[in-house]
């Protein structure tokens, strides 16, 4: 440590990004994790589903330019010794709508073309022709991305460790963090992931995060049915096709009341959400009706006060930078969040993205995030989008 400009504390995609793009400056970063391996946490249970439908413009904005990242991966991070990349699939994306939700739609479509998303409105009898395995009896509109898809959640955290090692950085895995020292209110670092509050409360800056155990499960599906990737606000899931032969989908939290241990928790899926789950995807995709269980598990997110990510200087600790409570949505947005908070904690300020709308005052003076056309979503979904 004595060596390193700058600690990251946590392994995940997240985390890794980070270092990679800090790294690449010249600085000398040291990455601690607790698990004994990279993307050992929620990175590698992620949905991994790349989509750019966010009601908030910032967090659009973040995921459509990591977009470019997963789409050229070499090009923009490295090749990884295996060669896998982050193993980026496109398949295009739909989210369907109700009548409720139809102006909201609207109006999130226009915000996401204001930022340069490829994204059109299209009718239900659009959206059947384009993705004929599709139900659209109950579809009022529907929103398509051409260029989305999904990508491998552990070659894509692995690929970043990799590349972040290439460009110097140093991994000190199995070595947990058990507090932060701050002599004189000075240190040089950044914390990320679910156990962020823990690091923090000592300090007098907790986040507020709360963890939420989030399954998905895979479904056995015939070589010639495809698909896109889908949220479905009506029936309350998300799904997408996962190689040729499978189809994943999920929720958020099925059990609310209960507030997992993000180091021991159960790991593989409920009975019941697996039934639950099976009956919707058969809803929206009804040649999956009858579709046999393949597997399934379930990970933790790092929930904040307001389901949106906290990233920027920790309060009152000067050079303490957290990255954390992305509720679900820091796979998709990693990239572009590590090149954003490198340029942050090394300038001053994110060119990539503005992080500011992200940083802990809006907690503290009571101003948590909302997007301006926020859906009314199906039970259970989980997500803020």
């Amino acid at each position: 440590m004595a060596t390193s400009e700058i600690i990251v504390v946590g392994a995940g995609v997240v985390g890794c990004s980070l270092a990679f793009h800090l790294a690449r400056t010249g600085k000398k970063v040291t990455v601690f994790d607790k698990a004994r391996d990279v993307g050992a946490g929620m990175s590698a249970r992620s949905g991994a589903l790349l989509r750019m439908h966010y009601t908030f413009a910032p967090e659009a904005e973040l995921a459509w330019k990591s977009l470019s990242y997963f789409v050229h991966w070499e090009q923009m991070v490295g090749r990884d010794a295996e060669r896998r990349g982050c193993g980026f699939v496109r398949t295009g994306f739909a989210i369907v709508v109700g009548p409720p939700n139809i102006e909201r739609l609207r109006a999130n479509v226009a915000m996401l073309r204001t930022l340069g998303v490829d994204t059109d409105l299209i009718e239900p009898a659009e959206l059947r022709e384009l993705e004929p395995a599709i139900n659209v009896h109950d579809v009022a509109l529907a929103a398509y991305e051409p260029q989305s898809g999904y990508a491998d959640p552990v070659a894509t955290t692995r690929s970043m460790a990799e590349a972040a090692d290439r460009q110097g950085a140093t991994f000190k895995l199995g070595v947990p963090i058990a507090s932060i020292d701050a002599p004189g209110a000075r240190v040089r670092g950044v914390v990320a992931g679910p156990w962020t509050d823990r690091l923090l409360s000592p300090l007098g800056a907790a986040i507020g995060i709360r963890a939420e155990r989030a399954q998905i499960a895979f479904f056995k599906r015939p070589a010639a049915l495809q698909h896109c990737g889908c949220i479905d606000t009506i029936s309350g899931s998300y799904f997408r096709p996962h190689g040729d032969a499978e189809t994943l989908i999920g929720l958020g939290d099925v059990k609310a009341e209960y507030e997992p241990d993000p180091d021991s928790f159960r790991e593989d899926n409920d009975a019941d959400f697996v039934t639950e789950v099976a009956e919707r995807l058969a809803h929206r995709v009804p040649a999956m009706t009858g579709a046999g269980y393949s597997h399934g598990h379930a990970g933790i997110y790092d929930v904040s006060p307001d389901s949106r990510a906290v990233m920027g200087p920790v309060p009152g600790v000067v050079g303490l930078y957290a990255a954390a409570g992305f509720s679900g949505t820091g796979f998709k947005t990693a990239p572009a969040v590590g090149a954003a908070m490198a340029e942050l904690i090394l300038g001053g300020s994110a060119k990539t993205v503005d992080l500011r709308p992200f940083g802990f005052e809006r907690l503290r003076e009571g101003r948590p995030i909302r997007g301006q056309h926020e859906y009314l979503m199906g039970a259970n979904f989980g997500h803020k989008l």
